[in-house]
């Protein structure tokens, strides 16, 4: 069998304009702004007409905790979306779109992988629509008039001690996490201390994904807290009158972005925050207009079931009135030995005691989502051609205790058609209607209460400890009447814990709770633990040395 790049697979793909895949939708001109041939804006005006249509079943993908050895996670959504399409089933997915960091640093990109993905791949994972570009001007224009206000004499009285709003740079770049500027003289501004986050953590990110429209919009962008003044009180982007600019700059970005899978069917890729350090799904103008266009929806959450799915329940569908239909988790059984122990170069060997012993992480994401949030589940095998019959039985044995399917996934190497096994124990899940839907904590729980049931129920913590940092944060978000917020856990994605070196299920650890952010305008509290940062750095051989174009305008290298 010739092996094939994904991007090769991609760049042979035949592709049909966005107008008729468009047109599968239901979508006419009104509503559709082309990108070239193959890439669209959809007008969220669009809901209004669809505001008393029936709405469709929504199904999330979610994984494992990560591990080098690979999941599957969007590969699984995408080919997941082209099997029901096979069984005769009106679906499309919704996919958060890909940080050029990442892409490369050492991740690669976010479209999927083999014959599971959405395209046009290089656009996508690049410069796409300019939505990341967009949002990063109006972070950096909010940062400007915040630093302009203060060099015009600081009507506002804010303290540069207590400046909190960064600026952001979508690319991995350690050497801006904190920097000094305004230097070079009177003209030049204040001298202040300072520092960049990638685009994808800024605010902005989780306020464009969280908002229901561009009144919405505004009325988040306003409320961002960008600075304390001398008497401790927030300073928020609407005193410094920016939230006109900042939605101008934002008001395309805002329309959910039409492409398509390798098959045909239709995608919606909008919106990117990281799951690690801010809330990891799509817009909820994305997902809401799927739902009204479509009887089945597939959408993802970042990194493993402890954060991108506890994130899209407690936040995204706390705050859009979501009810997700059935969820499947994503395994490899290479990563679960990663999570038993094994180096990398001995994964392709059978070792069921190192299985068994990294089970544990699976399980208790199974156990996650059926019990705590009361979501029927499906386990998903994403296959590799080395697993054998007693890794693949051990695994449907132990999964079996909760009750749930599990489904052997083969989409990468054969598409939809890898996936209708997964599909059909998706669509008999929901069918057989064992849904209570709950949320990990109510809104009126003090903050601390939040993330102790986080941290204990989700994450499997015997307590949380917080730093006196921590705690005077949470005093003056209590002050300031934000105790309702939910919150977003800043954590590591490579451990149940906040130790990236705890793999499987591990037992007896805290969760250190280091700062508080109050991130007012997208309407939630951040609680950052362990070493996480808004900033990551490249790696020693960044995935970037390989990527090259050549004389016809044709890229390799992506992944």
């Amino acid at each position: 069998m010739d092996y094939k790049s994904d991007i090769e697979i991609a760049q042979q793909a035949k592709l049909k304009p966005a107008y008729e895949i468009a047109e599968k939708l239901g979508i006419g001109e009104d509503h559709i702004e082309a990108y070239g041939k193959y890439k669209a804006k959809i007008d969220y005006n669009i809901l209004k007409k669809y505001k008393n249509s029936p709405t469709g079943k929504l199904i999330l993908v979610t994984a494992i905790t990560p591990t080098p050895a690979g999941e599957g996670k969007t590969t699984t959504t995408v080919g997941l979306g082209d099997a029901l399409n096979r069984l005769g089933k009106k679906a499309m997915i919704a996919l958060r779109e890909p940080s050029l960091g990442p892409v490369f640093g050492v991740k690669g990109g976010a479209a999927g992988g083999g014959y599971a993905q959405v395209v046009p791949m290089e656009d996508i994972n690049l410069h796409f629509t300019g939505d990341l570009h967009a949002i990063g001007a109006a972070n950096n224009l909010l940062a400007a008039m915040l630093d302009n206000h203060i060099h015009q004499g600081n009507a506002l009285g804010i303290d540069t001690r207590r400046i909190v709003w960064r600026r952001a740079v979508d690319m991995n770049d350690r050497q801006l996490r904190s920097i000094v500027n305004g230097l070079g003289g009177k003209g030049n501004g204040v001298p202040r201390e300072d520092g960049f986050d990638i685009t994808v953590a800024s605010e902005i990110m989780a306020v464009m994904c969280l908002s229901e429209d561009i009144s919405d919009l505004k009325q988040r962008v306003s409320n961002i807290i960008v600075a304390y003044n001398r008497d401790n009180e927030p300073v928020t982007a609407g005193r410094l009158n920016a939230q006109g600019a900042l939605a101008a700059l934002l008001k395309d970005a805002l329309k959910p972005n039409l492409v398509q899978t390798l098959e045909n069917n239709p995608a919606f890729v909008h919106g990117g925050p990281f799951a690690n350090i801010a809330h990891g799904c799509n817009s909820i103008i994305a997902t809401k207009m799927a739902l009204k266009l479509c009887d089945y929806v597939v959408t993802e959450a970042g990194f493993g079931a402890d954060l991108g799915a506890e994130k899209f329940f407690d936040i995204k569908c706390r705050k859009a009135g979501l009810t997700p239909d059935a969820v499947v988790i994503v395994a490899s059984v290479r990563a679960l030995k990663h999570h038993g122990g094994v180096s990398r170069d001995k994964l392709g060997q059978e070792d069921l005691d190192a299985l068994k012993r990294g089970i544990p992480n699976l399980l208790k994401h199974v156990e996650n989502i059926t019990q705590k949030f009361g979501l029927p589940a499906v386990v998903a095998i994403n296959k590799f051609p080395n697993d054998t019959d007693n890794e693949l039985e051990l695994i449907s044995q132990q999964c079996s205790r909760y009750g749930v399917e599990v489904a052997l996934s083969e989409v990468w190497g054969k598409g939809g058609k890898g996936g209708q096994e997964l599909a059909e124990k998706v669509l008999a899940t929901i069918e057989k209607g064992k849904n209570e839907f709950k949320l990990v904590y109510k809104d009126q729980d003090s903050i601390m209460d939040k993330i102790r049931k986080i941290s204990v129920e989700i994450y499997g913590a015997k307590g949380v400890v917080f730093s006196s940092k921590a705690v005077q944060a949470i005093r003056k978000a209590e002050e300031m009447g934000l105790s309702r917020l939910p919150v977003c856990m800043a954590k590591t994605q490579y451990s149940l814990s906040d130790d990236p070196k705890l793999l499987a299920r591990p037992e007896n650890f805290e969760i250190s709770v280091r700062d508080i952010r109050i991130s007012a305008g997208a309407g939630f509290i951040v609680a950052v633990t362990g070493d996480i940062m808004t900033m990551p750095g490249l790696p020693k051989v960044p995935a970037a040395e390989a990527i090259d174009v050549d004389s016809e305008g044709r890229i390799s290298g992506l992944f």
